[in-house]
């Protein structure tokens, strides 16, 4: 999942139950197809233990809130649109404030610890430090470390040459593949603020030569023909991108590639592992933790 570097000001956000989840889905892609990356993030959850689906709206600057409804009511109709509810959220870095109440977190050959628990490591695992940065990609959330056991899953069965990590968001996964196999990872993310994090997490890391952050939409990048084909793609987005980048995903992959997908409720999995399968990949291994589903995935050659 993709995080940010420390804010600036206070986020602009709107939130309304967008009822069932092709509802939400249409409101997801409306409003993507609209406004450019980086302009609004679109989130869609379905509600725990119900049929019902939430959107989150963020916005770097104020919004036009009744253009913003005007595309929700084309979307999924009047009563939805005017359900919409404005706000702003005063930036403030989480992870900053709570990380001295978090313990080093363990995933396979990884530990995930901050600067205070620096010498605490036990000097047989790969270290991967990591501070100030916003929500997710800290190694404290179920995706990251789902993602990072899936990895030590892989280096057990192969070395790969050409590792992606799609939406690094503060690089947590291009520098574990960069410490364990010494060689240089691409890591991209469509926002600008996180390339910027990725390289100081790098760079804290003693990895900054071998972890190589760019911004990209997607596969839109020259870069990613340059560096590929990819023997190993880690990607801890969401559902909906997810599923939306099976197809170009699959046209970057090696041979037997692996591809770890992240940033999954449990409900979304099957749906994206369809999505992957109709590009000829199969599944090799689920982990549910808190909360979230991680996948392993394998081309077949």
């Amino acid at each position: 999942m993709n995080s940010s570097a420390a804010p600036s000001g206070p986020t602009h956000h709107a939130t309304c139950s967008a009822g069932n989840e092709a509802s939400a889905n249409r409101i997801v892609d409306t409003l993507s197809e609209v406004f450019d990356n980086g302009e609004i993030v679109v989130s869609a959850f379905e509600r725990p233990g119900t049929s019902e689906w939430d959107i989150s709206l963020y916005f770097e600057t104020p919004p036009d809130q009744a253009a913003i409804r005007a595309l929700v009511a084309q979307a999924v109709g009047d009563a939805i649109a005017a359900a919409l509810v404005f706000d702003t959220v005063e930036a403030k870095d989480w992870v900053k404030a709570s990380l001295a109440d978090l313990v080093p977190v363990n995933a396979g050959r990884f530990v995930v610890h901050g600067h205070h628990d620096r010498d605490r490591i036990p000097p047989n695992k790969l270290r991967i430090e990591i501070e100030a940065a916003l929500a997710f990609g800290t190694g404290h959330h179920g995706t990251t470390r789902g993602c990072l056991l899936l990895l030590d899953m892989v280096l057990r069965q192969r070395m790969p040459e050409r590792v992606l990590d799609l939406g690094t968001g503060t690089g947590v996964l291009a520098i574990a593949a960069a410490k364990a196999l010494h060689r240089n990872i691409l890591a991209s993310d469509i926002d600008p603020r996180s390339v910027i994090v990725t390289k100081e997490n790098a760079a804290l890391n003693g990895v900054r030569r071998d972890v190589e952050a760019i911004r990209a939409i997607g596969f839109g990048s020259p870069r990613f023909a340059q560096a590929g084909p990819f023997d190993l793609v880690l990607a801890n987005i969401l559902a909906n991108p997810l599923r939306k980048l099976a197809a170009p995903m699959a046209k970057h992959l090696a041979p037997s590639a692996f591809v770890i997908l992240s940033g999954l409720l449990p409900p979304h999995a099957r749906g994206v592992v369809a999505a992957y399968r109709g590009q000829g990949l199969r599944l090799i291994r689920r982990y549910e933790l808190d909360g979230w589903t991680s996948l392993l995935m394998q081309r077949i050659a």
